[in-house]
């Protein structure tokens, strides 16, 4: 019959194999997430919407966004907002100078980002 010290042994093991599972899957889907959004600056370095630098840097802080710990959903949306939102003030006669076509990629962009960032979420609290 197993003693007390089997016991402890095994939920030990049990422990230890369970955070190297979680890592390694925590590994695979960040790297996965990187690979997405490297993809996702090389087409937009394609389209000229951003050069090699933005993008590299775009990568890099996402990845950082991505790796921080989130907090909960109740406190974030009770939070005050980090920078104050932009207003743009436009005579009647003139026209936005922004193309409806990269409005739009743009629109297409942030949705892609705030979706891996709740995927992201959702993984970090499995």
């Amino acid at each position: 019959m197993p003693g007390f010290g089997d016991l402890v042994q095994k939920a030990f093991y049990l422990g230890v194999g369970l955070a190297s599972y979680a890592g390694e899957k925590a590994g695979g889907k960040l790297s996965e997430l990187r690979s997405q959004v490297q993809k996702l600056a090389d087409e937009m370095v394609a389209k000229g919407e951003m050069n090699t630098e933005e993008a590299r840097r775009f990568v890099e802080d996402m990845m950082r966004q991505a790796q921080q710990p989130q907090p909960p959903a109740d406190t974030a949306e009770k939070s005050p907002p980090s920078e104050p939102r932009r207003i743009e003030i436009l005579e009647e006669d003139e026209e936005p100078t922004v193309k409806k076509e990269s409005t739009e990629n743009v629109d297409k962009l942030r949705q892609q980002v705030l979706n891996l960032q709740e995927e992201l979420k959702k993984l970090q609290n499995e």
